[in-house]
């Protein structure tokens, strides 16, 4: 309801929407926008019985930040189980650690946010912070693999989405040295390509599919918090392989570099796929990650900007982005899988941020 009465309301205003990469129109009700990176595709590596693909997905801002341009909250707040006390500072009591995927998407909260309480106004203010939201499940032998083996891998895959997405030097643009440490030179496209991307980026190499940074001339996290939510599974794959499943959202607040103007939040899903592999069955490392599968969706960062960084919209910024006409899509919504990139592309739209 709330969704179609922003619709509504930005329709009226820009008569319709189309694909876009950057510009947006000032002032518009809908949040930020969505888009699809590259297609699935597959990575040639030295063992061609593992498949690896890799898709991307972006949402990005297109439409403006509405969640500064129009108060949400003055309609959720109307909704049955919406929690009215969520932006009066009465502190939200934290969820259990997701097990299973939601059958729903989440409440929306009341609220904006500040440099105080950057995650008010969203779902995540119930979330985990930082490294504490991967949480690993019980380790057991499979696939050939011994229960110590699979222990090592979900440690070495949580320690990869650490070193990717919240260290905080490597958020402020720094390189990921230690996560790029974990992964496998005998991986021939895995880790050599990454290098590859963070040393040019452009739209085919982009260090984005799987490193989150910003650009520090441009904007800083709110302190050193990262919201996370998400599950970690594992199972056996060919013999002697266990393949770690991760699927995780992390939620970060920025504000612009020279200090002006609110809080603005940049949500990145993760969804990939690792595996530890017995250099007894295959030319591998030992103790090293073989990444075969990668997916992502990123709300809030301009579309068609390839050099290595997301780049948050901030309200009042200035910044122009085309109008979009792509399917609307709630960045929080856990219920739903991983948008590939073969289902659509160019920017869409997000409900919230």
């Amino acid at each position: 309801m709330v969704t179609r009465r922003l619709r509504e309301q930005d329709a009226a205003a820009a008569g319709g929407r189309r694909w876009g990469r950057k510009k947006r129109a000032p002032e518009p009700a809908l949040p930020p926008g969505w888009r699809t990176g590259p297609a699935w595709q597959e990575m040639n590596g030295r063992r061609n019985r593992l498949r690896a693909v890799r898709t991307v997905s972006v949402l990005a801002l297109v439409a403006g930040v509405a969640v500064v341009a129009v108060r949400p909250s003055l309609l959720l707040d109307r909704l049955p189980g919406h929690r009215a006390d969520a932006g009066a500072g009465v502190a939200a009591s934290p969820l259990p650690a997701e097990t299973v995927r939601p059958s729903v998407a989440p409440v929306d909260q009341a609220g904006l946010p500040d440099r105080a309480h950057p995650f008010r106004g969203s779902p995540a203010e119930r979330w985990a912070s930082g490294a504490d939201g991967i949480v690993l499940p019980e380790a057991k032998a499979t696939g050939g693999m011994s229960e110590a083996d699979v222990a090592l891998a979900l440690r070495l895959t949580k320690e990869f989405l650490v070193g990717t997405n919240l260290d905080p030097a490597v958020l402020r643009g720094g390189q990921p040295t230690a996560a790029m440490a974990l992964l496998d030179p005998e991986q021939r496209d895995g880790l050599p390509e990454l290098r590859r991307a963070l040393r040019d980026p452009d739209e085919r190499h982009d260090p984005l599919d799987l490193v989150t940074r910003f650009d520090p001339d441009e904007a800083v996290p709110v302190g050193d918090v990262v919201r996370v939510r998400g599950r970690m599974t594992f199972g056996a794959g060919e013999g002697g392989e266990v393949r770690v499943h991760a699927d995780y959202t992390f939620v970060y607040p920025l504000v612009r570099a020279d200090g002006d103007g609110g809080v603005s939040r940049t949500i990145v899903r993760r969804d990939l796929t690792a595996s530890l592999l017995d250099p007894a069955r295959w030319q591998a490392t030992r103790g090293k990650l073989d990444l075969t599968e990668y997916a992502g969706e990123y709300s809030n960062s301009a579309c068609g900007v390839y050099d290595g960084y997301f780049h948050p919209v901030f309200a009042g910024s200035g910044t122009a982005s085309a109008p979009a006409t792509g399917p609307a899509v709630d960045p929080y919504d856990r219920s739903r899988t991983v948008r590939g990139a073969e289902e659509y592309e160019g920017c869409g739209t997000a409900t919230r941020t």
